[in-house]
C-alpha cells in the first residue's frame, strides 16, 4: 500500500494527455522554430560579439600594460624616495665638531688626532706640542725631506709639500722628537703617518717650511728673519696655528697675542 496519497501521484510519461503529449514541452517547441527561421540573425550576433571582443582587446591590453608600468613606476618612485631618505640621513649625520678632529678646512685633517697625552705649548717659528703617537700629514702632498737626526733641530726633520687645498704649493715641517716613517718623493694623504712622536725632552714643532724644505719659513727675510731666539709668536707660526685650529686642534696658550715678523702674501689667511 502506497504511503503517498493517490491524488498526489506523478503521472507517468505514457499517461500524459493533451496537445503535444509525448513531444517537447510547449515553451521549447516555440523557441526551436525561431532559431530555425533566423539563421542570419544568429550569425550576425556572433560576428558582432567577436568584433566587439577584438576591438576591445587593444584597449584592455593597453590598460594592463599601463597598470604594470604604473606599478613599476610606483616601485621606482618608492625606491628613489628610500635612497633619497638614506642619503639625507647620511648627510645629516656628517660630523661638524672640530674638537673631535673633523676637518673644517677642505682637504685637510687634524695631523695630531691620535697623539696620546697631547700637550699644547707655545707658538714660536711654528707650533710646539708634547705627547706621543703618530703624526699624520695634513692632506695630500709629496715628501721633500726625511731626516732621522737633524743637528739643527735636535731630532728628526720631515717636510712635505701640499698638493691640494687652500695651501697647495706650501711646505709643512715636523721636527724634533719625531722619528720619520716616510721617504723623500713619497706621496702622502691625510691618512699617512709621516712620523712617530715620542715623549722626549723637546716635544715636536710643526709649521710652515721654506720652499725645498731647508728650514722654517719664519727665518726667511720675506717673513721677518726670525729664528729660534724669537721674538714669538711669529706671524708665520700664528698662521699655521690658525690652520690647526680649523681642523680641530685647540689654540696654543699664546694664541691671541700680537705676532712678530711678516706673513708672506702667498699664505692664506682664512681657513674655516
Amino acid at each position: 500500500m502506497s504511503r503517498t496519497p493517490a491524488g498526489h501521484r506523478k503521472p507517468s510519461r505514457n499517461s500524459r494527455t493533451g496537445p503535444g503529449a509525448g513531444s517537447r514541452p510547449p515553451g521549447l517547441s516555440r523557441i526551436v522554430p525561431w532559431f530555425k527561421d533566423k539563421p542570419a540573425l544568429i550569425a550576425a550576433a556572433v560576428v558582432a560579439g567577436v568584433l566587439a571582443l577584438v576591438s576591445a582587446w587593444p584597449a584592455a591590453a593597453h590598460w594592463v600594460a599601463g597598470a604594470a608600468n604604473t606599478a613599476w613606476s610606483d616601485e621606482a618612485d618608492a625606491l628613489g624616495l628610500q635612497v633619497a631618505a638614506k642619503l639625507g640621513a647620511q648627510a645629516s649625520q656628517q660630523p661638524e665638531i672640530v674638537s673631535s678632529g673633523i676637518a673644517v678646512t677642505p682637504h685637510y685633517l687634524n695631523p695630531l688626532r691620535n697623539i696620546a697625552g697631547l700637550v699644547l705649548e707655545r707658538i714660536d717659528q711654528g707650533t710646539d706640542f708634547s705627547g706621543s703617537g703618530p703624526v699624520y700629514a695634513l692632506g695630500d702632498g709629496i715628501v721633500t725631506s726625511s731626516v732621522a737626526d737633524d743637528g739643527g733641530w735636535s731630532g728628526g726633520w720631515i717636510t712635505y709639500q701640499l698638493t691640494d687645498g687652500p695651501a697647495q704649493g706650501l711646505e709643512v715641517y715636523v721636527a724634533e722628537d719625531v722619528t720619520p716613517t716616510v721617504q723623500v718623493g713619497q706621496a702622502v694623504t691625510a691618512y699617512t703617518v709621516v712620523g712617530n712622536m715620542y715623549d722626549g725632552s723637546e716635544g715636536i714643532e710643526t709649521g710652515w717650511a721654506q720652499p725645498g724644505g731647508a728650514n722654517a719659513e719664519s727665518q726667511l727675510a720675506v717673513a721677518g728673519s726670525i729664528g729660534g731666539l724669537g721674538p714669538f709668536p711669529t706671524c708665520v707660526g700664528y698662521n699655521f696655528d690658525e690652520l690647526l685650529i680649523s681642523v680641530g686642534v685647540s689654540p696654543a696658550p699664546n694664541f691671541g697675542q700680537t705676532c712678530y715678523g711678516i706673513l708672506p702674501a702667498n699664505y692664506p689667511t682664512a681657513w674655516g
